[in-house]
């Protein structure tokens, strides 16, 4: 793949679906995406569980709502954030401007380090209540593979949106680069090919 800017070729060229896959931001973007899928999906299907005498179930950790429906949450707006951000790597390549590409990395970077954040106060909630859950609100221990599932996502999750907004900075860098290069030599040609 050809260098420039946030690994951009020329700008307004022909979008290149195999290069896009083998961009390391997009694939971590898609181990987030599967990581926040785990999350919410398992709390949504197992997180919530009965005494024999009850009829109304209750999260699995330690019968606190917040805790389930804080896993929910963060796992569905991250899968939708996984979402927007992988259309916006598409389309990145089609932006000329490197004030505009500077916005999107600078956005890339203040979300992906959020969710790193979000998902560091998720692994703590979650493992928090788990930890105090008792015995006797769960017998069978009905759900307990997905809570510790839930629980082990959302420390990968910690890594992938860090690693994120890693790769973000480096992409700053570049581009700040490339900006004062212009600023430097107006009259050269750019440094994208």
């Amino acid at each position: 793949m050809d260098g420039g800017a946030f690994g951009a070729g020329k700008a307004g060229g022909a979008f290149d679906p195999q290069a896009f896959i083998r961009q390391p931001q997009t694939l971590l973007r898609l181990v987030s995406w599967v990581f926040s899928i785990v999350v919410f999906g398992s709390i949504v299907n197992e997180g919530y569980v009965n005494r024999a005498d009850e009829t109304q179930e209750h999260c699995i950790f330690n019968r606190n709502r917040n805790a389930c429906n804080y896993g929910i949450t963060v796992g569905v707006l991250a899968f939708l954030s996984c979402l927007l951000y992988l259309a916006l790597d598409a389309y990145f390549p089609q932006i000329s401007s490197v004030k505009d590409r500077k916005k999107a990395v600078l956005s890339d970077i203040g979300v992906s380090a959020f969710w790193a954040f979000l998902w560091f106060v998720g692994f703590c909630f979650l493992t928090n209540q788990w930890q105090a859950s008792k015995k006797e609100d769960n017998p069978m221990n009905e759900g307990g593979d997905a809570a510790r599932a839930a629980i082990t996502f959302s420390f990968f999750s910690i890594f992938t949106w860090a690693s994120l907004t890693f790769l973000a900075f480096r992409r700053l860098r570049d581009i700040t680069f490339q900006e004062e290069y212009n600023t430097l030599f107006p009259n050269s040609p750019s440094l994208l090919p």
